[in-house]
This record gives structure tokens, sequence and C-alpha cells, in this order.
């Protein structure tokens, strides 16, 4: 039977959502945001565009050890370029 009690809003879902995927929510909050989910594709959508946007970030990810043929100087700019976006 469905609780009697009003849904999370989609602005809370979202708020909870690095939260959820880590696995660090409270169990009444992560039951209410599961319970969320099932009447919401809209956040269900969301989640997975936010789990896939999470892989690709991971995978572009550059690892600078790897790179020792590279002039110091090049680097310092590209890390410098960085910072001021």
């Amino acid at each position: 039977m469905t609780s009697a009690r009003p849904f999370l809003p989609c602005s809370e879902v979202i708020a909870f959502l690095a939260d959820y995927l880590a696995n660090e929510l409270a169990e009444e909050i992560r039951a209410e945001f599961q319970r969320h989910l099932v009447v919401c594709p809209s956040c269900i959508a969301y989640l997975r565009s936010y789990e896939q946007t999470i892989r690709m970030a991971k995978l572009a990810a550059i690892d600078t050890s790897e790179i020792d043929d590279a002039p110091e100087d090049l680097i310092n700019a590209i890390l410098e370029a960085r910072m001021k976006e």
C-alpha cells in the first residue's frame, strides 16, 4: 500500500541526486526518493542523464602523470587556462 504522505517534489529529488547515487541518503529519504521515481518519468530520465554524465566525465579525465614528454610550459598553460574557466 502506498503511503498517504505527499511525494518528494522534483526539486528535492534533484537536490538529493548525488547522495542517492553515492548511497549516502538516510533510509527513509531513500525510500521517499525511490517512491517519487515510481511516478515521475522526468526524474527517471534526469537520473539516467546524470549517471551518464558522470560516466562520460570519468572517461574524459586525463591523467597527467602519463604525459612524460609534453613540454612543461604547455602543461602549465593548459592548467592556467582551466583555472580561468
